[in-house]
């Protein structure tokens, strides 16, 4: 069955949120609408409908000039099985020691390392965008530089893979969290998928703010594969939970973005151990001072 789309962009939050609640109410209902602030720095919000029928152009052009946004941009979708698209798409990725793999191909799992899987089902963070390979294999580095963490956490974890690799390489408890319900549900899932569950404990926060966070810290290694603000607006919290000489994961950064993420965790402390960029992509692995 056909779908349809309609895109546009607004200067701010709440102009944002207003055209999202009015297009909700349009006669042509959509099925679902959406409110996002555009990750570029530019201050700007988009706003998004899903129908099931066309929407009628006249309300979009209305309802836009109301609000002060855009012209609408409707798109026109064409059925398709996400899930079998997905698993023609998504390979097997093998960072380092790490091979993260779906169900349906399970055979391809080679000896000699740790497997992860994760369904096509649950693709965002299944190890094939660039910054979830650069976190793995930056685990890996430290694996091989011999480094041992007792203490670890995954903030923002998504489908936990990064917190399922830790939990695969060290016996103790990893702690994996997300500000969204529905991504710890699909973590859970993942960590029973992967025999872990009790080994990984899933937990709904922003960043450190749990309970069981607060009590498990000091960390020896945390994992926080997000945006850059957040990661900035992380970093003193970080220092906080972190053990001396405790290492820092950190990913979802623009290349362009690196040096600024770096500067700002040094000013706390946290200073620059390895940087590795994929694609458009900057891994920085970093390292808490000695206290």
């Amino acid at each position: 069955m056909t779908t349809f789309t309609a895109f546009t962009t607004l200067p701010d939050k709440d102009s944002a949120e207003a055209l999202g609640e009015a297009l909700e109410e349009m006669s042509t209902e959509p099925y679902g609408v959406g409110v996002f602030e555009i990750e570029d720095g530019s201050g700007m919000w988009e706003v998004g409908g899903y129908f099931m029928d066309a929407p009628d152009d006249v309300a979009l052009a209305l309802l836009a000039a109301a609000h002060g946004a855009k012209p609408f941009v409707v798109s026109e979708l064409p059925e398709t099985d996400w899930v079998a698209k997905v698993r023609r798409e998504l390979v097997p990725v093998h960072a380092g020691r790490f091979y993260v793999y779906g169900s349906h191909d399970a055979d391809t799992v080679p000896e000699g390392v740790e497997p992860l899987l994760i369904e096509a089902a649950m693709a965002f963070g299944t190890g094939h965008h660039g910054t979830t390979q650069g976190c793995l294999r930056a685990l890996d580095r430290l694996i091989d530089a011999g480094v041992t963490c007792h203490n670890v956490a995954d903030i923002g974890c998504g489908t936990a893979v990064l917190a399922m690799a830790a939990a695969r390489t060290w016996p103790e408890t990893v702690y994996a969290s997300d500000m969204d319900q529905v991504a710890v549900d699909v973590a859970e899932a993942n960590v029973a998928a992967n025999a872990l569950t009790g080994h990984v404990v899933c937990l709904e926060a922003m960043g450190f703010e749990h309970p069981q966070l607060h009590e498990a810290a000091p960390f020896d290694l945390v994992f926080a594969n997000i945006l850059k603000q957040p990661l900035i607006d992380l970093a003193p919290h970080m220092a906080s939970h972190l053990t001396s000489e405790g290492f820092v994961i950190l990913s979802g950064i623009l290349n362009e973005q690196g040096d600024e993420v770096a500067e700002v965790y040094a000013r706390n402390g946290i200073n620059t151990w390895h940087r590795e960029e994929i694609g458009d992509w900057t891994t920085l692995t970093l390292q808490k001072a000695r206290s």
